[in-house]
């Protein structure tokens, strides 16, 4: 049986440590385990979301640091905080010493002075400093390498490209007359746009993407490089947030209609049984995805099983087909498949197999050769949505658009990935500035991205006492369930057209397999059982057709929520986001004067796991009406229905 941590958030192991620091009147958290320095904050605002230092290989993959000899000294109104670092995984072995010291003045300087112990190929190798999300439409002034001054703006809609280049320094407006700068020094910086990939930042990083990479590091070299933070002018800095203050949330009237919700075929090859068959009727799924890759030999196999699946669900299907030069030929192909019978085709995504966004060429040819099959017709990505922002598709002939996204392409803690949640929805928003009112779709979502679209060179086959890299213990997790539901608020406030997440069985799935996990390990999960994603996706299911309510929350990195409504009946999912118990202020109205809650946390996950038909229809709990105070424990989501 899985421990209270492997509950909570798939590993086993409790939250994070986190050193609170001061440097005068800056206030921020340091990380040891993650080697981050977080949320630099000037009383109640946030001037920097980060300040780390990434050693990513040939293949763009991240090296994970571990930290050691982490010693803090503190002084009145400042620290110096002194660690070692080693970054070893395949070819790659780089050790640093780390440094930050905090003035009372209000400065920081986060240095970094490393050795390679061995010859290796790198694609970045330094500092990446970020700025929040929130920071959009701030001025800011770029000091260029040799002097020059550059005036500008955050971007408010996701920059395809980088918005600003050969840096030695950036300052932005934090408020009236006060401006908060970073100096960078030992390599030449530039900015990207991260929230292309869901990060709730901008990122400046180094070195230059136009030089040429992987750069070969050779044993014995020497790296040093440092950050300077200040902040300058005056502000009125009020006091920090307590960490205990209750998180408040209230649903608004205004809303979307929900998409449609599917998930993906199984990736491990397995037909499903009557009873995946049956725990699966209960989403009340609208699709079913399958990659049909028409060049390779087997697609057909897969064809055979989607169909069979979605017509056992009574669902739709979605099929990304992918093609290779000879795609006249292959469509031909399909076309005599197709011909022989299918469920309901939800609709069709065409994607070259060796481009990143779906070309004019290959688009037209799908549709004149599938255009009767009563499928919408797309084109984009299917990786993720900076392929479509850089590389438009035919919007003018596309009968649809679609892109991927998961939270993990840069960062991989539990804070980090609660970050990006609210940026999936500045996504769909930034693809209706190209797109118009062009029906979007999402897919997939997923925990871990499902292949490396920027690799170049081959996956490395993951070693002992590893998950395969498109695998997260964390879907087995309360943590999952968490991120899920609050996923869902945002792409269904974003007016979607449809979107798949997961797949249907299995570790990337939504339930276990009958003969349990592989690696039960490292993802120990039930055999037979359901994740506890599943309630949440069969939550939704039920209002399958209706509305997604806003929801305001003043600390969306704390908690938030999930409002449905549809046919005058009314759900709230909320859902702490942190591996501490968290306590929120409800206001709805919506709810009566007496909703009913039932539970999904730490306390009922083994029965939702092991017996979801039972916890589905188990007697709930009935509360008071008015405002709502409810104490979650961590990453639990409790349902509110409503009441009399």
């Amino acid at each position: 049986m899985p421990s209270v941590n492997m509950w909570r958030h798939g590993v086993d192991c409790g939250a994070p440590v986190r050193l609170a620091l001061a440097a005068g009147p800056l206030n921020m958290v340091f990380e040891p385990d993650e080697v981050f320095l977080r949320y630099v904050r000037l009383g109640r605002q946030e001037i920097l979301r980060g300040v780390y230092a990434a050693v990513r290989d040939h293949n763009w993959d991240t090296i994970a640091p571990k930290v050691s000899n982490v010693v803090l000294q503190e002084s009145e109104g400042g620290f110096v905080l002194d660690f070692d670092v080693e970054c070893c995984a395949g070819e790659v072995d780089f050790v640093w010493q780390g440094r930050i010291v905090g003035e009372s003045v209000g400065r920081v300087v986060f240095s970094l002075s490393g050795t390679a112990r061995a010859d290796f190929s790198r694609n970045r190798l330094g500092f990446c400093v970020l700025h929040a999300a929130e920071s959009a439409g701030a001025a800011c002034r770029v000091e260029k390498v040799g002097g020059a001054i550059e005036e500008g703006v955050l971007p408010v809609l996701i920059s395809p490209h980088q918005p600003f280049m050969d840096m030695e320094a950036i300052s932005h407006e934090v408020e009236e007359g006060v401006w908060a700068s970073v100096r960078f020094s030992g390599d030449i910086f530039e900015m990207e746009d991260q929230r292309n990939w869901t990060d709730a930042s901008y990122k400046t990083y180094c070195t230059p993407l136009a030089l040429p990479f992987p750069v070969e590091i050779k044993k014995g070299e020497r790296i040093e490089q440092s950050i300077t933070i200040e902040v300058q002018g005056s502000a009125q800095k009020g006091a920090v947030t307590a960490a205990k203050e209750p998180v408040t949330l209230r649903v608004g009237e205004s809303g979307s209609q929900l998409m449609r919700i599917g998930l993906g075929l199984a990736s491990d090859g397995q037909e499903l049984s009557d009873s995946e068959i049956s725990r699966l009727r209960v989403l009340n799924l609208a699709h079913l995805r399958a990659d049909l890759f028409l060049s390779e030999g087997d697609w057909r196999e897969v064809w055979q099983r989607v169909r069979a699946e979605a017509t056992r669900l009574d669902t739709a299907l979605e099929l990304a087909i992918f093609l290779s030069d000879a795609a006249e030929r292959e469509l031909a192909q399909l076309v005599v498949v197709l011909n022989e019978g299918h469920p309901p085709l939800q609709s069709i995504l065409v994607f070259h197999e060796n481009e990143k966004s779906t070309r004019l060429d290959w688009l037209v040819l799908a549709q004149r050769a599938l255009g009767g099959c009563g499928a919408l017709i797309g084109a984009g990505s299917n990786a993720y949505f900076t392929e479509v922002n850089r590389e438009r598709p035919p919007i003018d002939q596309a009968q649809l658009v679609s892109y991927s996204l998961n939270p993990q392409v840069h960062a991989f803690d539990d804070a980090s990935l609660v970050e990006t949640l609210a940026m999936q929805a500045l996504t769909v928003e930034s693809a209706r500035a190209f797109c118009g009112d062009l029906p979007l779709s999402v897919s997939s979502v997923t925990l871990q991205p499902r292949f490396n679209p920027n690799a170049t060179g081959p996956e490395p086959l993951p070693g002992p006492g590893q998950l395969p890299t498109q695998v997260d213990s964390r879907q087995m997790s309360l943590f999952g369930a968490a991120w899920t539901t609050i996923s869902l608020k945002y792409l269904g406030l974003s007016a979607l057209f449809s979107a798949t997440y997961y797949e249907t069985c299995g570790w990337r799935g939504v339930m276990e397999r009958a003969a349990g996990p592989v690696l039960p390990e490292l993802f120990p999960s039930l055999p037979g059982g359901v994740f506890p994603l599943y309630h949440i996706l069969a939550d939704v299911g039920e209002f399958a057709g209706g509305n997604v309510l806003s929801v305001q929350t003043s600390d969306a990195l704390r908690a938030d929520a999930l409002a449905l409504e549809k046919d005058g009946r009314r759900r709230l999912l909320v859902a702490n986001l942190t591996a501490d118990a968290q306590v929120l202020q409800v206001a709805w109205d919506g709810l009566g004067a007496a909703p009913i809650l039932r539970r999904l946390d730490e306390d009922t996950v083994e029965r939702a796991v092991g017996d979801p038909e039972a916890y589905r229809h188990a007697a709930e709990e009935t509360l008071g009406g008015g405002d709502l105070e409810l104490e979650l424990p961590p990453f639990a989501v409790w349902r509110l229905d409503e009441g009399e």
